[in-house]
């Protein structure tokens, strides 16, 4: 048996890697044309039905990423649109691919991690020797909250194991991942405000039923196949960051809830919603944040589009190959280009650091699509021009387009 495999008494489909990457874009929600008109938060409802949850990053050299997904879908809408459906009740944040955006209604499955999740089983041991101080810490929420963990200027004692984190922000990001406290963010400077659990989160979810951990993973996996459409078991395991969940995919193809499916080219069994769509052709052309789901797994990006594809934030100048902030193209059902995307905001620029094309691309067709998706992304972030730099095998034609 090919490692990665599981038995199953199911046939297995087989389907074409062409196919794959248009079912798997389907499902990401660029099968629909963009909206025209008003774009309201019905819109991001129905984002969020193809994609389940929006990656949160602090990064802001270009817009913060989380607003990108709804521009690669939507294409320019108004940007409060995911506070203003925070402050509403219908989203909170926790710790699910990485910080996400999530669907209020889903928090319930999301409570066999706030008790027991292994990742922060070292977290719980250091709160468990000190309650007197994550009591503290809760007080002060039900007194003052929100809070910030600045507010409660916790440096009497240099700062401890969990990264920089003083005692304050360490309890508060305890009991954040315990559920306890939720948290919005501040928007000028984008910190986590937290606040006791019962003052954010909706009451019919906070006493909703929590499933075990069994049931919530296979519910999560099937969540993560109708977003991905098509994916193998590390694709669906990564949507909501799952561990040894190889017993609950065999169960889930027994039960007709995933299909067994190989996939032309790919090494590991893969697995099908039954209800992905089929389309024929996809016509989309959107440049794609860093951690969209489309590319948030590198393995995957592979496997589907060719694109070899790294985030080279922390990577030193000198050995960056594309750039700093590096966002894929997208057009059609192809990865054709990237571009290093800056915005000038006090001279009004939208700068293109660089640009680069796939190998074989239609050079002059996909310079001029970029352009129109550059414009259209600057006129969005209220810049007043995109200005390209001479980087890139892509920028004297995106330049001539531009």
């Amino acid at each position: 048996m090919v490692p990665g495999t599981i038995c199953h008494t199911r046939p297995v489909t087989e389907i074409s890697l062409a196919q794959a990457r248009r079912i798997a874009l389907g499902a990401q929600g660029f099968n629909n044309a963009r909206p025209t008109g008003r774009i309201d938060r019905r819109h991001l409802r129905k984002v969020l039905d193809h994609i389940g949850l929006i990656q949160i990053d602090s990064v802001n050299v270009l817009v913060r990423s989380q607003e990108l997904p709804l521009f690669a879908r939507l294409g320019p809408h108004p940007r409060t649109l995911i506070t203003d459906a925070t402050q509403a009740g219908e989203l909170f944040e926790y710790w699910v691919h990485e910080a996400c955006h999530v669907p209020v209604e889903q928090r319930p499955l999301y409570g066999w991690m706030m008790t027991g999740h292994p990742r922060w089983k070292a977290m719980r041991r250091s709160a468990a020797e000190r309650p007197e101080l994550i009591q503290s810490v809760l007080d002060r929420l039900r007194a003052e909250g929100p809070l910030v963990a600045s507010d409660l200027q916790m440096h009497d004692r240099p700062k401890g194991q969990w990264w920089d984190w003083d005692d304050g922000k360490f309890a508060l990001e305890h009991l954040f991942r315990l559920g306890e406290v939720a948290a919005t963010r501040r928007p000028n400077d984008f910190a986590r405000m937290y606040d006791l659990a019962e003052r954010v989160i909706p009451a019919d979810v906070l006493n909703a039923p929590t499933p075990t951990e069994h049931e919530a993973k296979k519910e999560l996996l099937v969540l993560a196949a109708s977003y991905f459409g098509v994916g193998t078991a590390a694709d669906l395991a990564d949507y909501h960051r799952l561990a040894h969940t190889r017993p609950h995919l065999a169960e889930l193809v027994e039960e007709g809830r995933l299909i067994a499916t190989r996939v032309e080219g790919w090494k590991h069994q893969a697995y099908l919603h039954p209800d992905a769509k089929r389309p024929r052709r996809i016509i989309a052309r959107a440049v794609l944040s860093p951690f969209d789901p489309v590319v948030w797994f590198r393995d995957r990006a592979e496997r589907l589009f060719g694109f070899h594809y790294r985030i080279e934030i922390y990577t030193p100048e000198p050995k960056r190959q594309f750039g700093y902030y590096v966002l894929p193209f997208l057009l059609g059902d192809e990865l054709v280009g990237r571009v290093d995307l800056k915005a000038d905001r006090k001279a009004g620029k939208l700068l293109v650091q660089g640009a680069y094309g796939e190998p074989g691309i239609a050079e002059a067709h996909v310079a001029e699509e970029l352009a129109d998706e550059l414009k259209l992304m600057a006129g969005w972030l209220g810049l007043d021009e995109v200005l390209v730099k001479p980087r890139g095998d892509l920028s004297g034609a995106l330049s001539v387009a531009i």
